[in-house]
């Protein structure tokens, strides 16, 4: 066994001191490219070339289908590795193993490893970003706990994301693409989609989503085609709802009965195209596994149902924003009342567009995050659509005044628009669910 590398003043990197080491990346930036990345993972020994993929990217679904995916093939018995991003509550959450976190000794190890070789590099002016050093990290635990695959979240993008340095998966997974990120995938939904389908690679198996635009559909289907992939769509005729209520659905696809624990319809096509993927990538997952995997996949801040009366949905894009209006339109009725915050570099208009004019009044709130817009300049904007706008810098104190404000005058609390906000409120609401 290696000799622990000793750092901090002569001790071993603890765990606060390993996440923080992945934060301080964030220094440098965000910085698409797959310069860093190889040379990071080649100063590791590549670990990823030792490890079995599903590969997943796209705008919107790809943790929820990246999870249930990860749980039908631990189902199945095989040894799953899920990375994933957000977090909403616990740094540790974007990397596990058949459903368990990270340990925080775990972390520690590998982040202490991680950052002799950032060291390194940095001495010759190759300096990866937080999301890179994540990344090398992730792959270098997989590898050392031996999964027997890894399914796989893209950050951003996906031609130069960093987890594109894998080799050929066993699927590409391509989910809902709608508009978000402009500044860096481009203007235009082709454009976008070009970067997600970056993640195709030569001779292998794409799944996409059911439900995309003529744009997204058409770069998708010429991608798969110039790398000889063979693509694969749910079949929505195969699909009958028995049952939907705010708390799930129960499905009947070909010969699977499902128990989707989300609700919505785009949760619907989500659940089948992760079962696609089981299907497609070429390990043995039989029915039974499938059903069983969806029914216990978990998905905190996804439209998740606090008690009965509250709502917490991370969602902070167009495409997240139509979804949590058809969920609220058709699963709630009478009052509904909003706790809001979205980050400044979001198209914030066209967020509260769709959704304000479901609430009778909005707190407006700020996540400790600098990229979060001003509460008194979100109220302003939500104001064009909702006549009750209140402005709140504290989000507990503002999730305070909402619960006090339904148990006065009946009604729904959805707390919305980022996964910050849902990571900083998601415990209160918890602890006063029973409102």
């Amino acid at each position: 066994m290696s000799r622990p590398l000793m750092l901090y003043g002569g001790k071993r990197m603890t765990p606060t001191e390993a996440i923080e080491y992945i934060h301080s990346r964030l220094t440098f930036g965000i910085h698409p490219g797959m310069e860093r990345i190889r040379a990071l993972c080649s100063a590791l020994g590549n670990p990823q070339d030792e490890l079995r993929f599903i590969h997943v990217a796209g705008t919107n679904g790809k943790g929820s289908t990246s999870t249930m995916i990860s749980c039908m093939l631990s189902a199945a018995g095989y040894r799953t590795g899920l990375f994933t991003s957000p977090y909403v509550t616990d740094f540790r959450e974007r990397m596990q193993i058949d459903g368990e976190m990270i340990t925080p000794e775990e972390l520690a190890s590998v982040v202490e490893r991680v950052k002799s070789a950032c060291d390194e590099l940095d001495k010759r002016g190759i300096v990866a970003t937080e999301f890179e050093t994540l990344t090398a990290a992730a792959f270098l635990w997989y590898k050392e706990r031996e999964c027997d695959v890894v399914v796989l979240e893209v950050g951003l993008g996906g031609l130069l994301d960093s987890t594109n340095i894998i080799k050929t998966p066993l699927v590409s997974v391509i989910t809902s693409i709608s508009m978000d990120h402009t500044a860096i995938l481009g203007n235009t939904i082709a454009e976008i989609a070009a970067q997600k389908c970056g993640i195709i690679k030569p001779r292998g198996v794409t799944v996409m989503y059911p439900e995309q635009s003529a744009d997204a559909r058409r770069v998708i289907e010429e991608t798969a085609q110039r790398e000889k992939n063979r693509l694969a769509v749910p079949d929505m005729t195969a699909c009958r709802v028995v049952d939907e209520t705010i708390r799930g659905t129960d499905i009947v696809y070909g010969s699977l009965n499902l128990r989707i624990p989300f609700a919505g319809d785009h949760m619907i096509k989500n659940a089948l195209t992760a079962v696609t993927a089981v299907r497609e990538c070429g390990l043995d997952v039989r029915g039974e596994a499938i059903e069983q995997g969806i029914k216990n996949a978990v998905m905190p801040a996804r439209m998740e149902l606090i008690g009965d009366k509250i709502i917490l949905d991370g969602g902070h894009n167009e495409g997240c924003a139509s979804a949590l209006k058809a969920f609220l339109e058709r699963f709630t009725s009478g009052r509904r009342v909003a706790v809001c915050a979205l980050m400044g570099d979001k198209d914030c208009d066209k967020y509260l567009r769709l959704t304000a004019p479901l609430f009778e009044k909005m707190y407006l709130t700020a996540p400790d995050n600098p990229r979060s817009m001003n509460p008194e300049a979100l109220s302003e904007l939500a104001n064009k659509y909702c006549a009750d706008c209140t402005p709140v810098s504290d989000p507990t104190e503002a999730c305070r005044m909402a619960i006090n404000d339904i148990k006065q005058n009946g009604g729904t609390l959805v707390a919305c628009g980022s996964f910050y906000l849902a990571g900083e409120v998601r415990g209160y609401l918890s602890e006063n669910k029973n409102i």
